[in-house]
């Protein structure tokens, strides 16, 4: 049976709309980007949307693709750290509501969060302090917390800790898992590209990228960013935002289109996208089916505020899995 354990920056989400761009360069933060900020920077950026209407979720690009394949009735487990707080109690409860097994090591710093502001054209720009999440290190990965698992699931933002990345990726080759690796924000990237190009070509089977960072890894575009991409992997996907995405394996390129979807918020698109392709990849399913899933959860994400999706949205998602089957 196929479980997946995710591995990534335990962080809870504050999610607001901002009327203007202009807040983002009063508070210096590139639009689209992922900013590591340290904690009076956070409460700063809190302070500016103190009167903004905020929602909070349980994030971290990891999280958010193991969340969408629980909701989709795969089995599932999360790795980080959190603080002994009340942000760190919201995360754990919320991996376990949703049926994800929490293997959640604890810090007494205060628990990572992540500000989202999101843009009128629905485009989202993060403050994030890592807090607790940080301080997960290379010790802390042991050989049993693969156990039992078939697929590993790993975020770009941990390359920050290169020790950390590194030894997770190669416990979990040696215990046969197969790997997927979703890079970071394009900054992050460009900041450790030699490692991470090393990394995909040891160890990566699955290697998700939008256009950005594509282009950060690859100083290429649109195919020729694909076809760079395919070379160190098994599969390589392109998210092609509104344009949809690409996948190879080998020499066979799929092209995939999008759902029809107005879009709110972007937040989760990419993490989405990757639940659904690996939900058809651990059911056997075409890549190009497997894209088609990823298609469909990540324009229904966008259709809300944040990367998680009521009830009745996941009813209409699971009725309309069942005709993407036939």
């Amino acid at each position: 049976m196929s479980k997946v354990l995710g591995m990534g920056n335990a962080l809870v989400d504050i999610l607001a709309r901002i009327e203007h761009d202009d807040l983002l360069e009063k508070l210096n933060l590139p639009k689209g980007s992922m900013q590591l900020v340290d904690a009076d920077t956070s409460s700063k950026v809190l302070d500016e949307i103190a009167n903004y209407t905020k929602e909070q979720a349980s994030g971290g690009s990891a999280a958010n693709t193991i969340h969408g394949l629980s909701c989709l009735a795969v089995s599932t487990g999360f790795f980080g750290k959190v603080g002994r707080d009340e942000l760190g109690a919201f995360f754990k409860k919320d991996m376990s509501e949703n049926n994800i097994e929490p293997q959640l090591l604890e810090s007494d710093s205060s628990s990572g969060k992540a500000v989202a502001l999101i843009s009128p054209d629905s485009e989202r720009t993060f403050a994030t302090y890592l807090g607790a999440a940080v301080e997960l290190c290379a010790e802390d990965v042991c050989d049993a917390l693969f156990k039992g698992y078939s697929h590993f699931h790993i975020e770009g933002y941990l390359v920050y800790n290169q020790p950390l990345i590194e030894k997770a990726l190669k416990c979990a080759k040696e215990a046969n898992l197969i790997v997927s690796l979703d890079l970071a924000s394009f900054n992050v990237v460009e900041d450790n590209l030699t490692f991470l190009k090393d990394m995909v070509a040891k160890y990566v089977d699955i290697h998700f990228a939008n256009e950005e960072e594509a282009k950060a890894f690859t100083n290429k575009t649109h195919q020729e960013a694909l076809d760079e991409m395919a070379k160190d992997c098994n599969i390589a996907v392109l998210k092609l935002g509104k344009n949809g995405s690409l996948i190879k394996q080998a020499e066979t390129t799929f092209e995939v289109g999008v759902i029809p979807a107005k879009s709110i918020d972007t937040t989760g698109a990419g993490d989405l996208y990757a639940a659904g392709f690996l939900y058809g990849l651990v059911n056997l399913m075409p890549l190009d089916k497997c894209g088609e899933i990823g298609a469909l959860l990540s324009g229904n994400v966008i259709e809300v505020v944040g990367p998680k999706m009521d009830d009745e949205r996941w009813k209409k998602i699971h009725s309309e899995l069942k005709k993407l089957k036939n």
